[in-house]
């Protein structure tokens, strides 16, 4: 459904764009309501939309015709996601799924275009986007093989802190194990195990559906000392 009324505003880098600018994506850009489990965009359908996550949490994730799958990362509320794809105009090469019900912001490809034509903030903000994805993608192949279970489960929390691509994540995430498993690719019965060790360590506490991150830096570096 199309909302002329979309409100950006709480996005830096809308802020930091010429007000004719602001204009074009507030008349532009769309917003729809998608349940979990439910697609947002599908693999190997053309990238049509620039996505952002105004409420919920999405996952970009592969899998194949036996039931294996991989996730490359979570996208929680704030956050946005699929420029690569949208700037080559390729089709999408991941599943881009709602893990709980979310309010996504779908900005059309020509419109992402002409703004990337017209805005050098813009340009900045979508280089460094791009940037900061390709880091936190290798940080995930490399965690996916050389981390322990538990180790996984950390640093796929502490992914979500990203300060440049999680602008908004709070130290109390509204996560469920399962949520964490969905994200991880790991089951419910290990996540759970996980966040168990990982509490009695002091770096995270744990209420029903929701944690609470107690030492972010101790997350972040839990597990990595031998890399």
């Amino acid at each position: 459904m199309h909302d002329s009324t979309i409100d950006l505003s709480g996005h830096a880098w809308f802020q930091a764009l010429a007000p004719v600018h602001r204009q074009w994506l507030r008349d532009g850009a769309s917003v729809q309501q998608f349940a979990a489990g439910t697609h947002v965009a599908r693999r190997g359908e053309p990238s049509l939309y620039w996505i952002g996550v105004e409420s919920g949490l999405i996952k970009l994730a592969v899998g194949n015709a036996d039931g294996r799958g991989a996730t490359f990362s979570g996208v929680p509320a704030g956050s946005w996601c699929g420029e690569g794809s949208v700037l080559k105009r390729e089709a999408r090469r991941y599943d881009v799924v709602a893990v709980r019900d979310s309010i996504i912001v779908l900005v059309p490809a020509d419109l992402f275009h002409r703004l990337l034509a017209a805005s050098l903030s813009f340009n900045a903000f979508v280089i460094q986007q791009l940037n900061e994805r390709m880091g936190q993608y290798i940080a995930a192949i490399q965690n996916q093989r050389l981390l322990s279970v538990d180790a996984q489960v950390a640093q796929a929390i502490a992914q979500l802190f990203h300060p440049m691509l999680c602008p908004r994540t709070s130290k109390v995430l509204e996560l469920s194990q399962e949520e964490i498993g969905l994200l991880t690719g790991i089951s419910r019965q290990r996540v759970n195990r996980a966040l168990r060790h990982l509490a009695e360590l002091g770096l995270v506490s744990i209420a029903y559906q929701a944690i609470s991150v107690v030492d972010l830096d101790g997350l972040r570096l839990y597990g990595t000392a031998s890399l």
